[in-house]
């Protein structure tokens, strides 16, 4: 069994000396050669079985410029992943009743209702059936990064369906409303609710942000482009994706290695270590050194099917719980008791309450599929037992 050592600063120190398993040994070799082959530059994943940790494994390097290699520690900032962090804190709020899934957005945030937006619950922001998927075309980058501004700019966005009739990604907008939603119910910033319900008392807040202060920056993997196989195909200009947002909000290393986006509150993504989040969703599923994030019945009310569909904005079809994506990958590993996020780029973060696993993997190389997930979830579905 894996130990953890409370540090006196109140962090956790976790001991990777003590994992000494089957799937860390199997993982860390497929790690070795992923970086071996160049599919990968820096790579982590981490696995939690119940309350312990049980694989961390690290490979590759953070920082090319300074070949300053991957630790357990080593933030990365991953796109949306951190929608499930963001989620992890709505329902945290919701069991101590600062607001319901059936709530209207417009009775904590009473601007929200502009253009026949009344009726959106907090469950239809959830699920992505708000209807409100799209962030104003003239966008700048200056504009996601000023809180109250992108949140003035969604609450005048106009319905794109009725709320709760259809499914679509919220990618950007999430985030904003979610944390709009807690910043009214608390008072707080919710990275300062992060911190102080979910990473402070799991002794993570030095490796899961939303917004990360500057002065950590130098801690971070940065980010590239993995390189293109070929021209990409063109696309109808008219597909809802492209009224979704401006071109350059697409993730891209660009984008991800900027000091501003990285600084600012940006809750549909976050920067966050493999072994943070999945210690997050173990906290999800079982108490984790005495912390449990919210109760059983609340973790059922979660995870449980809110809304299904053909995306009205990428036109996949999707499946969602309350925050969470259901199914993982689609992969045979997966079943609709995994509940998680995956950014993009190929990073993934999950747990599966039937199993009692909670996975993530953390890269810097963005690739344009989850290969490389789909081979490491496999690998650990083989070399984890499950309850």
């Amino acid at each position: 069994m894996n130990k953890t050592i409370s540090k006196a600063d109140g962090s956790i120190a976790f001991d990777r000396g003590k994992i000494r398993s089957d799937a860390q040994e199997r993982v860390q070799d497929a790690l070795d050669q992923l970086v071996e082959a160049g599919t990968e530059r820096g790579v982590q994943v981490a696995v939690y079985h119940g309350p312990n940790l049980v694989v961390d494994a690290v490979a590759g390097i953070a920082d090319p410029a300074t070949g300053r290699p991957v630790t357990s520690d080593t933030p990365f900032y991953n796109f949306s992943i951190g929608k499930g962090a963001a989620s992890a804190v709505a329902h945290i709020l919701a069991e101590r009743g600062l607001f319901g899934y059936d709530t209207p957005v417009v009775e904590l945030w009473p601007e929200f209702g502009a253009h026949g937006k009344q009726s959106v619950t907090v469950r239809h922001v959830l699920n992505h059936s708000a209807g409100v998927p799209g962030i104003p075309l003239d966008t700048t980058v200056e504009d996601l990064c000023n809180w109250d501004k992108i949140c003035e700019a969604i609450a005048a966005e106009e319905l794109w369906w009725e709320p709760g009739t259809k499914v679509g990604y919220h990618a950007y907008t999430f985030g904003y409303i979610v944390g709009e939603i807690v910043r009214r119910a608390t008072g707080k910033r919710i990275s300062e609710v992060l911190r102080e319900e979910v990473s402070g008392p799991l002794g993570e807040a030095d490796e899961i942000y939303f917004g990360m202060p500057e002065s950590e920056h130098h801690r971070l993997a940065r980010l590239e482009d993995a390189p293109s196989a070929g021209p990409m195909p063109e696309m109808p200009p008219d597909l809802p994706m492209f009224k979704a947002g401006p071109m350059w909000t697409v993730p891209s290393a660009q984008l991800g290695n900027r000091t501003d986006i990285l600084r600012a509150d940006i809750p549909a993504g976050g920067k966050t270590s493999a072994r943070a989040i999945a210690r997050m969703y173990a906290a999800l599923l079982n108490e984790v050194d005495g912390v449990r994030l919210i109760s059983p019945e609340r973790l059922h009310e979660a995870t449980a099917l809110s809304a299904s569909g053909i995306d009205q904005v990428f036109g996949n079809p999707s499946t969602w719980a309350l925050g969470f994506a259901l199914g993982g990958l689609g992969t045979p590993q997966d079943s609709n008791t995994t509940f998680g996020v995956g950014g993009f780029g190929g990073s993934f973060a999950c747990a599966d309450t039937a199993t009692g696993i909670s996975f993530a993997l953390t890269k810097n190389r963005l690739s344009p599929d989850f290969s490389t997930v789909t081979q490491l979830r496999q690998l650990v579905s083989e070399a984890v037992p499950s309850w």
